[in-house]
């Protein structure tokens, strides 16, 4: 059964998809492409490019994409509730835990050993991706500077986006000479907002949480928001899991769910929109130049994402290390699935503290 399968693949996907939207995107291809056959690298790098063109949180949106072509409207939801579900499940119990303790454990120290597998689980997305969406010099030349674009600072939205119109430009010239307690509909209003209008990754969050909740409407702090956003970044799935644990500070539990609900609510609509007209997109000589494009802009992206994990791990001699045997694993068995090497990478993290280098 199509609903069943994919309510199981993305619900594992949700609760050891750590690293961030590059990182979740390479899960993804190795399960979906890689693993199960569901469709061709070339379609899942359109879903890519089409889901980097609309706002909301790109690797959800992939995760929709694929429960939308694996089984229609009830696989797309399916698939997106079953991804978003355990995140937003963890985020709330330690929002409830903050609200008593008023602090974050540290977390961080034993998610070491997430990083060095997220690092070749994105290196090897990229080996699997690079030949499908980099089909000509021009392409190439994309994907080179949205990658170097990320180390201005740019932002990855800015940096794709510039890409995108470079490269169409290029291909286009080439064919044509060749707690409180906030009211829970004002809660539902604000994150619904910001799930319509937040292009690139759920790092970006921050910025429109401290303008919508801190700035415009006082209902919590900057440290608040600081805190919430760091909850979000070491729980597994999607980040915009914090908007569970901010809706819970605001309102409790209720407070929780609707906040959950409205920033992804989105996302389901616009996948739900976008998926069936991909392929006339792709017939589309126009739009064909522009989503090689962006495809081209999404793998400088992931090559980017690599550098900042790549700085943590690598300065880090336990990760180093976890890194080499992870990566040894891979070498000898390499048809072991993403989740088997995130969980690896969990139980090696915390094995870790107890090694002294």
């Amino acid at each position: 059964m199509n609903i069943t399968e994919i309510f199981k693949l993305f619900f594992k996907l949700g609760i050891v998809a750590f690293g961030g939207p590059a990182a979740h995107i390479a899960m993804i291809h190795k399960e979906v492409v890689q693993e199960r056959k569901w469709m061709s690298d070339e379609h899942f790098l359109d879903l890519v490019g089409a889901t980097s063109l609309i706002p909301g949180p790109n690797s959800t949106e992939m995760v929709i994409h694929c429960g939308y072509q694996r089984g229609g409207v009830l696989g797309l939801i399916t698939a997106g509730v079953s991804f978003i579900f355990p995140a937003c499940l963890l985020t709330g119990i330690l929002a409830y835990l903050y609200t008593l303790a008023y602090q974050i454990p540290n977390y961080e120290a034993y998610l070491i050993g997430i990083k060095p597998v997220v690092l070749i689980l994105i290196f090897q997305a990229l080996r699997g991706l690079w030949k499908k969406a980099i089909k000509t010099n021009e392409l190439i030349i994309v994907a080179a500077l949205v990658c170097l674009l990320g180390f201005t600072g740019i932002g990855e939205v800015f940096a794709l986006f510039i890409g995108a119109a470079f490269g169409f430009i290029l291909l286009k010239g080439k064919d044509h000479f060749r707690q409180n307690s906030i009211a829970l509909p004002a809660i539902f209003w604000v994150f619904t907002k910001i799930g319509s209008v937040l292009f690139g990754s759920g790092y970006v969050l921050i910025a429109y949480l401290q303008d919508e909740i801190v700035e415009k409407r006082a209902w919590l702090t900057s440290a608040q928001i600081a805190d919430a956003v760091a909850i979000g970044q070491f729980t597994p799935g999607p980040v915009l899991s914090t908007s569970t644990f901010i809706g819970y500070l605001l309102s409790g539990p209720w407070g929780a769910v609707v906040a959950s609900v409205g920033i992804f609510l989105p996302s389901f609509i616009f996948v739900l929109i976008l998926n069936p007209l991909i392929p006339k997109m792709r017939n589309s000589k126009n739009f064909s130049l522009l989503l090689d494009s962006v495809n081209a802009g999404a793998i400088g992206l992931m090559a980017y994402a690599l550098y900042p994990l790549g700085k943590i791990s690598f300065f880090n001699p336990k990760a180093i290390l976890i890194f080499i045997i992870t990566a040894f694993i891979v070498w000898k068995f390499p048809k072991v699935s993403s989740i088997k090497l995130v969980s690896l990478g969990l139980i090696l993290g915390v094995l870790s503290k107890f090694i002294i280098i």
